[in-house]
């Protein structure tokens, strides 16, 4: 994977715009999780300390092309200030005059935020006029955001033709970190696919089987699977018009050699609410019965799989996970992976929502080699897609 990074860039006295993933969660006002935040300073310190004049742009929320007050960068560029530990200036545009007055305020080492990108329609559009006039205000472009860069709009892959560009060391990391786990990895190499559905999951699996040696299916879509191979799943979520895609896919794996783990034991509940009680049961479910998480003899049986494992790629909880006791098989699972990282046997990478939320509970989230927090960039680029604010940045 080729592509073009900070190293050897001078930046000093430059205008450096930094496409950032600053759309980050916010409730009452108040940011509830600043991790992006927290990811993004090193990259904006680096460039700062080197005398660049940073000017940082990024989406928020979905104004769809219009300016919603709410969903302004301002109480985001503060937190950012915070997080630097200095003055980070703001802007009520991210192009035009009032932009590119603010940008030639700027003395070297300054940091400006530019107001959300999303508040133009022509952003989501890839219009050529909006990512012109976000050129106009810099000498280099810098993507920081790998969380965005599975859409072509206007400040992901727009502006990188029109100015010299380079991944930020977010997106170096993730880059790296990617490639370690698909692209060029140790083997042999396990994936783990859970969530709710197999139909938001197709082309996931599809690339997966034919790429690592291991696919452990959890959550809900492994009961689409089960219940393809003729296991009665009793009430539990699956999707009945995708059996026969699911036995492709399982003959697919055959094939291409790579082990399909399913669940061989179960938990099984009556209602799912937190706190509901319930059964541990090989996969022979009751016809009132759910499946709402594995059970032990799953984990253990993955983990002993793992200990034969060089690489892990991790995307979905094996459970309801959200709703203990329901979280157990994932919570558990995540352990093993962290213990085994940790003692250097293993190369770990995970993303995703939900899988990231997990971990953080599990409280192994720092021990995993790398923990991306892309959501549909993650799934994207595991599906063996093309990023277009990735592909903007090789050569």
């Amino acid at each position: 994977m080729g592509f073009r990074t900070l190293d050897g860039v001078e930046v000093a006295g430059k205008r450096v715009l930094v496409r950032a993933d600053l759309n980050v969660p916010v409730q009452d006002g108040k940011i509830t999780d600043p991790t992006r935040i927290e990811r993004l300073s090193p990259t904006i310190r680096e460039l700062s300390g080197t005398g660049a004049r940073v000017v940082v742009c990024s989406h928020f929320g979905r104004p769809k092309g219009k300016v919603v007050p709410e969903m302004s960068l301002r109480p985001i560029a503060t937190a950012l200030g915070e997080v630097l530990g200095r003055e980070v200036r703001f802007v009520a545009e991210c192009v035009g005059p009032q932009a590119e007055a603010a940008v030639a305020a700027l003395a070297d080492g300054d940091v400006l935020v530019l107001e959300n990108t999303r508040f133009h329609a022509g952003e989501e559009k890839n219009d050529p006029g909006l990512a012109r006039g976000l050129a106009v205000l810099a000498d280099l472009y810098v993507n920081d955001a790998f969380s965005a860069a599975h859409r072509a709009h206007a400040s992901t892959e727009g502006v990188a033709h029109l100015l010299p560009a380079c991944a930020g060391r977010l997106m170096q990391a993730e880059l790296t970190a990617l490639d370690a786990a698909l692209g060029n990895p140790a083997r042999p190499v396990m994936a783990v696919v859970g969530g709710a559905k197999v139909s938001t999951k197709l082309d996931l699996l599809g690339n997966l089987v034919q790429r690592v040696n291991m696919l452990l299916i959890g959550g809900a879509m492994a009961n689409t699977f089960l219940a393809a191979t003729g296991m009665p799943v009793g009430r539990s979520l699956q999707e009945p018009d995708l059996h026969g895609i699911a036995r492709d896919i399982l003959a697919r794996a055959a094939e291409a050699g790579c082990m399909v783990l399913l669940p061989v034991d179960v938990a099984v509940a009556q209602e799912f609410r937190p706190g509901a009680p319930f059964r541990m049961l090989p996969v022979m479910i009751p016809h009132d019965g759910m499946i709402l998480d594995v059970g032990p003899a799953t984990v253990g049986l993955a983990t002993e799989r793992l200990k034969t494992m060089r690489t892990l790629v991790w995307n979905g909880p094996l459970g309801a996970f959200e709703t203990p006791p329901f979280d157990a098989g994932t919570l558990a699972f995540a352990k093993a992976v962290a213990e085994a990282t940790q003692a250097g046997r293993l190369v770990s990478v995970a993303g995703g929502g939900d899988t990231v939320s997990a971990l953080r509970t599990a409280g192994v989230s720092e021990a995993l080699t790398y923990v991306s927090s892309a959501g549909g960039a993650f799934l994207e680029w595991m599906e063996g897609k093309t990023l277009p604010g990735v592909a903007a940045l090789e050569g």
